[in-house]
């Protein structure tokens, strides 16, 4: 007997790339270089200053050319100067004094003419957030477009909906996978508009109340790819209030993608059986070899909700601090953000695996909504349209109920002999599934119409991001050039 590559127990094959990546290739991949991460970003608003600085005026282009390159140099050489230098008062400091030392006092002391760690720090902050929240924006537009593309496939195969985990009415799969998508929609829109702030510029701030130098934030804004300059000093460095807007978008996100991992545990349990996914998303047990796991949902679940934690712990930092520039807010709020972004969009990635690894399982859907009666409402509806008060048709079709379950028989043979043949081929939970075509119901005519509503928003926010990427590598180019221009 020969073992597939990666196959264990009943599974033929490894977990998904995709999924090791996240779980755990992570543990053994090398760790990156926090000095380079950080002085890369502040450098970066550095070369920006520095070339504002020379085109206005403010400092001799000659000492401004030499200062750029020593900052290049640095730069092309990872800071590998600044990895062995004690740096008690923060990297930025250090970094400072080495260009200082190395270019001298008449040169890297032009550094920090009309800005401050303040305005620096809000401004670094900023630029950090762009790939997290890229990064999240991008996988969450994936996981709806997989959701759409199966929404599309299976409008067709009839399934129980659960209410109080009970099956109520009969819908689709389709449809309830466009309607996680409408849901998806909404917590994408708000994460847009959420990283808003991120494309305003705090450069020029200062400490706190500007500067006297004519410094032109409208040329740092576009040299480092922002939309606009914060008009407000104050604002500019007292605020992180974008950190916690973040945290908040993808906490809503969290709650959705939850509510849908417990959706899938149950219905792909053994006794549902609605659902069955594919081996490279489900897992074996180191000693049941019958078992097959489906623990990426667990994964998600725990995942999903790290912005909450992060969201508290953030807001509970930036409330003890005034309302100006602090390290309460500018350091210790914000350093829960990271690992709490990257938790999140983890667990989007481990959900769209999921969903695109799922199959639906029609015939047992459709016997789920067959023996829990899912065509009740509707029989009770066909009775109001005959002319029966709700109320009184709601009691009769339960009289119904009751008496098919006490006698073991399905609801159409009950209502055929109590009201007559004639409903008996409407009680089909197929069929009335296709009737609800009205509120948005699981028709497939009316499915497809929220798909391409979804399709249609989740498009608009695909392109918006595209045009502000394109921004920003425009800027690095520009910025480049700037630099350039300026050494020569």
């Amino acid at each position: 007997m020969t073992i597939a590559p990666g196959g264990t127990g009943r599974l033929t094959s490894p977990i998904s790339a995709a999924a090791r990546e996240i779980l755990f290739d992570r543990d053994t991949a090398p760790a990156p270089d926090p000095v380079a991460a950080e002085l890369g970003l502040i450098s970066q608003v550095d070369r920006a200053h520095v070339v504002m600085l020379a085109e206005r005026g403010i400092v001799e282009p000659g000492p401004a050319a030499e200062l750029l390159r020593g900052i290049e140099t640095l730069r092309a050489h990872r800071f590998a100067p600044l990895h062995d230098v004690p740096a008690p008062r923060g990297r930025y400091l250090a970094y400072e004094s080495h260009l200082i030392d190395t270019l001298g006092a008449g040169i890297g002391g032009i550094l920090h003419s009309g800005r401050s760690r303040n305005d620096l720090n809000a401004t670094v902050v900023r630029l950090r957030l762009r790939d997290p929240h890229e990064r999240l924006l991008a996988e969450s537009d994936a996981l709806g477009r997989a959701l759409l593309d199966r929404a599309r496939r299976w409008a067709d195969v009839t399934m129980p909906a659960y209410t109080h985990h009970q099956p109520a009415v009969p819908i689709t799969y389709g449809h309830y996978l466009a309607g996680v998508a409408s849901a998806l929609v909404r917590d994408v829109e708000s994460l847009w508009q959420a990283g808003a702030e991120i494309d305003q510029n705090p450069l020029g701030a200062g400490a706190v109340g500007g500067t006297s130098l004519p410094v032109d934030q409208h040329r740092t804004t576009a040299l480092l790819g922002f939309a606009t300059p914060i008009p407000n000093s104050l604002h500019a460095v007292a605020s992180r209030d974008l950190v916690l807007r973040q945290l908040s978008a993808a906490t809503v996100l969290g709650v959705l993608l939850c509510r849908v991992a417990h959706d899938f545990q149950a219905w792909t349990s053994a006794e549902a059986g609605l659902l069955r996914l594919a081996d490279d998303v489900v897992g074996s047990s180191s000693m049941m070899p019958q078992k097959r796991n489906p623990f990426l949902l667990e994964h998600v679940q725990g995942r999903a909700l790290a912005p909450l934690g992060a969201f508290t712990a953030s807001a509970s930092a930036m409330a003890t601090a005034r309302f100006t520039n602090a390290i309460a807010v500018g350091t210790e709020a914000v350093a829960p953000a990271w690992s709490a972004l990257e938790a999140a969009t983890d667990a989007v990635v481990l959900l769209r695996l999921v969903v695109e690894g799922a199959e639906p399982v029609p015939e047992r859907m459709y016997e789920r909504a067959v023996d829990g009666q899912t065509a009740a409402t509707h029989l009770a509806e066909r009775l109001v349209a005959a002319g029966v008060p709700f109320r009184q048709a709601h009691h009769d079709v339960g009289a119904i109920a009751k008496e098919a379950l006490a006698a073991g028989v399905p609801l159409h043979e009950v209502a055929r002999a109590r009201l007559g043949g004639q409903l008996e081929h409407a009680l089909d939970p197929a069929e009335v599934a296709q009737h609800a075509a009205h509120g948005g119901g699981p028709a497939r005519e009316s499915v497809l119409a929220a798909v391409t509503e979804a399709e249609t928003a989740f498009a608009r926010i695909r392109g918006a991001a595209e045009e502000r990427r394109w921004r920003w590598s425009q800027a690095e180019i520009g910025l480049d050039d700037a630099v350039r221009t300026l050494i020569r």
